[in-house]
């Protein structure tokens, strides 16, 4: 059954995908679909189980995380995210920006696994994100891990779009284009160091996420908040939950009836530190997005979906916006490998 929030859970519905997958119990699916629209419309953020991940693996997932930042730095600076012009690897504490200010947080980035290509002047820049892969040495079991959480979350992934389409008033497989059958899917291994006493505590500043779907496997330290009706809201632990947020790619493409909510993460406070393993479903590379045709009653609804940067065009191709996006958050990468794209845009 869907779960009910408590106090204990920070204001967030709990859904059970389960629900969804029960082809023998409409009323469930019915039930599913309705809250998941709703939420979806007013929050925008919400636990997830039923989603068929298994305590071992997320166990795994997180040993192989806290693994890998225990390293040496020789360790992780030696996969350092600037030898990559596919902004693959480790980024060092404060080298990720938001909203222009150095987030306090240190971080692995991955994709999906291809050989990088033989590029042309009539390629669109954004093939210079094909690539392989940056992986730790000292962890072989890291990459398998990783590929294995990747794949089952690609089934959580297609199962909750579909779920949304058909929450929508949408054929189960609206979204199927926009994703398949190559979803640029990332994963992104984060580790938040505690707070001095002179630090603005910015884990992650103020955002909405860009992309389609943002999972979050996230340790029992606090401080992911969310905002709601100008006030932020934490956004605890919940054993065997992923935290789930939309982003403003569904915003734009309901018109605005979907909602790709504010949030951020505040620094832990002394004595303790912060893990989090996050899994961002989004286009292919490729994609152009289309606007969903509403049914009447939720057009009524949507307010009329809005970038937070007018300048940027989110539902053009979606490989050229979060290049956009990677060239403004990791600006040594882009100095190094991209510069000609830098000298183009000034």
């Amino acid at each position: 059954m869907t779960h009910s929030t408590t106090d204990h859970d920070a204001a967030l519905p709990v859904l059970d995908l389960r629900e969804f997958d029960r082809g023998t119990d409409p009323t469930a699916r019915s039930r599913f679909v309705e809250q998941l629209r709703e939420t979806c419309h007013d929050v925008g953020f919400f636990y997830l189980v039923g989603h068929g991940i298994g305590d071992t693996l997320f166990r795994e997932v997180e040993e192989v995380t806290r693994a890998f930042f225990a390293l040496p730095e020789a360790d992780r600076m030696a996969i350092a995210m600037t030898r990559s012009p596919h902004f693959r690897g480790y980024t060092p504490l404060g080298g990720e920006l938001t909203n222009g200010r150095a987030d306090r947080r240190e971080e692995i980035d991955l994709g999906p696994e291809r050989p990088a290509p033989a590029l042309t002047a009539a390629d669109p820049p954004w093939r210079r994100l094909l690539g392989p892969n940056q992986w730790p040495a000292a962890i072989p079991q890291f990459r398998a891990t990783m590929f294995t959480w990747h794949e089952q979350m690609d089934t959580v992934g297609h199962r909750l779009l579909r779920a949304l389409a058909t929450s929508l008033g949408q054929p189960d497989d609206r979204f199927d284009s926009w994703v398949d059958p190559d979803p640029e899917a990332t994963i992104k291994a984060i580790h938040y160091p505690p707070s001095g006493p002179d630090d603005d505590h910015q884990g992650v500043g103020t955002h909405r996420d860009f992309g389609l779907l943002t999972f979050v496997l996230q340790d029992t330290v606090g401080g992911l908040q969310v905002e709601r009706d100008g006030r932020y809201l934490d956004v605890p632990h919940l054993p065997g939950a992923l935290v789930v947020n939309l982003g403003e790619m569904l915003q734009l493409a309901t018109h605005g009836y979907l909602k790709a909510t504010v949030h951020r993460v505040i620094s832990p406070p002394a004595g303790m530190q912060r893990f989090s393993v996050i899994y961002f479903f989004n286009p292919r590379l490729d994609a152009t997005l289309t606007p969903v045709d509403l049914p009447a009653e939720l057009a009524a609804q949507a307010p009329g979906g809005h970038s937070a940067d007018p300048d940027n065009p989110i539902l053009a191709t979606y490989g050229e916006n979060i290049l956009k996006v990677r060239l403004r958050a990791h600006a040594d990468v882009a100095k190094r490998h991209h510069a000609d794209l830098l000298a183009a845009a000034n």
